[in-house]
């Protein structure tokens, strides 16, 4: 469809300025002496007057402009951009015409001359002298900046009668009159004329670009329909705090309608009955679990009658439930600092409490998770889970844990290999290199079997040797280190011998001493 565009015409008032600027200009022809000049200043001060009016409205157009550009960037962002471009240009040649009448004022009344009490209105030479001035004039300059202007404004308006009026406002073709022939442009508006009368056609030029700027800006701001508040669909929506809802708490929802007046309230229906709601909010009980729907309509009164849109929204009530699991094993062990993950479905980590229920242990919260060492075997760990929603706090249920003694360690010997890597040495007939047994301290022992990495402490061990004759030697560690008659005998082994590291005693993060019934075989390569 194609857009229709808004026609701004001149005002009455602009109308009578243009008249009375061309009447005062034929009066200067006839040489009229001090009435015209106070005619001028008159006419001046009533396109000032106009021009900071027009300024105004094109400074709330620009804040529309940004605010527009704000709410939706996508559809406002390159007419904004426009815009800005629009009110550079429109600055530009404002502030440069503010200058030219500063300096010719000053040409005429000295360096502390005042724009606002001219005193030599009827001074000649000025205007002609910073215009025309063979070596500094900026009459050429002025005219180049009025050519450029026009032409890129001409660009951004497509009303041919505004078109129009512009290009007769910027217009810098010099009439074919006896006066004028042999007289460019500047020449002719600016050669022996009065002080007063040069700064009128001035401010008239600024007064022509406020509104050369206006017009743009309404065309920029028809292509987004900046302030166009209609709209073509009207429905209504539930929103849901939640579609899934735990057992015992409310169903919280918001029911609106699509583009709302905020001086009309539209009157809610569910099940027949109106409700009373602030801003449409609603809360519905939930005593019992399954699926469950929101249905009703809504009513808003408009110019053409009463609209109404029906709405339906299903949601799902829970039973409580939490989810309770170990995070490295099946069990919980004694005396051992076991790490818990607790969540529940839709209640931050924060809001989730737990507590032990008989007392076997002790509990913590440890980062995201929380911490359980049971003290007694046997005995199973209850923990309570509790989640605060909505201020209030809430059973999610109960979990059962067994607990079981720590289980023997492995005892392996630990040493680095060649490019420092720590190593452990489990035996199970892989030989072992001589120069590694003996940069080894002695065994340690611990739980790894890939989910579990739990250290143990070593008391103590016997290496068992099988002389020439086959008779078993034993010899006893130095505690978890090697005994010096240990790494004697170590030394003189040799490749493809055995020997085996047995009746190790170890204590675990428990407290619980044991000897381990596996052995180790070491084989030397």
């Amino acid at each position: 469809m194609k857009r229709k565009t808004i026609e701004r015409p001149p005002s009455a008032r602009q109308k009578m300025i243009n008249l009375m600027y061309i009447v005062l200009l034929a009066m200067l022809a006839l040489n009229i002496s001090s009435d015209v000049l106070n005619g001028f200043s008159l006419v001046e001060e009533s396109l000032s007057r106009s021009t900071a009016n027009a300024t105004l409205q094109n400074e709330a157009m620009y804040r529309d402009f940004a605010a527009a550009d704000s709410a939706n960037h996508y559809k406002a962002g390159v007419w904004y951009l426009k815009a800005l471009h629009v009110g550079r240009i429109s600055d530009s040649l404002y502030t440069f015409a503010d200058e030219l009448k500063m300096m010719i004022v000053r040409e005429a009344d000295g360096r502390n001359a005042d724009l606002d009490n001219i005193k030599n209105k009827d001074d000649l030479e000025a205007a002609t002298q910073v215009m025309l001035s063979p070596s500094k004039g900026r009459g050429k300059e002025l005219y180049d900046a009025i050519n450029s202007y026009r032409d890129q404004i001409l660009d951004m308006v497509t009303d041919e009668t505004q078109r129009e009026i512009i290009r007769n406002n910027f217009s810098t073709e010099v009439p074919q009159t006896i006066g004028a022939l042999g007289k460019n442009w500047q020449e002719y508006n600016f050669e022996n004329i009065p002080v007063v009368a040069a700064i009128t056609l001035l401010t008239k030029l600024q007064n022509d670009v406020r509104y050369a700027e206006g017009e743009v800006l309404h065309t920029l701001s028809n292509n987004i329909d900046i302030g166009d508040m209609r709209v073509n669909k009207l429905d209504a929506y539930v929103i849901p705090t939640s579609q899934n809802v735990v057992q015992g708490n409310p169903f919280t929802a918001r029911i609106i309608m699509a583009a709302v007046d905020s001086t009309a309230r539209p009157a809610i229906f569910i099940d027949g009955k109106e409700i009373e709601s602030e801003d449409g909010w609603y809360q519905v009980a939930t005593p019992r679990t399954g699926d469950f729907s929101l249905s009703g309509y809504m009513e808003l009164n408009s110019g053409s009658g009463t609209l109404r849109r029906d709405f339906t929204q299903k949601y799902s009530v829970v039973a409580p439930l939490a989810t309770v699991s170990a995070t490295m094993m099946n069990v919980l062990y004694a005396g051992y600092d076991n790490p818990l993950s607790i969540s529940v479905p839709g209640v931050p980590s924060n809001r989730i409490s737990a507590s032990l229920r008989n007392g076997n242990g002790t509990l913590r919260a440890s980062g995201n998770g929380f911490i359980v060492k049971p003290a007694r075997v046997g005995e199973d760990v209850v923990i309570a889970v509790t989640a605060n929603q909505d201020g209030r706090t809430q059973s999610m249920g109960e979990y059962k844990f067994r607990v079981r003694q720590l289980p023997d360690p492995t005892p392996f010997i630990e040493y680095a290999d060649e490019n420092g890597t720590v190593q452990r040495y489990r035996g199970g007939g892989i030989p072992l290199p001589k120069r590694s047994l003996m940069a080894a301290d002695g065994i340690v022992a611990a739980i790894d079997d890939g989910l579990l990495n739990i250290g143990f402490r070593v008391l103590g061990f016997e290496t068992t040797f099988f002389d020439r004759m086959g008779n078993a030697v034993s010899q006893l560690s130095d505690g978890a280190r090697f005994s010096e008659k240990q790494k004697s005998t170590f030394q003189g082994l040799t490749r493809g011998k055995r020997f085996y590291i047995q009746r190790v005693r170890a204590v675990g993060p428990d407290g619980i001493e044991r000897q381990l019934t596996t052995s180790l075989e070491v084989i030397l390569n």
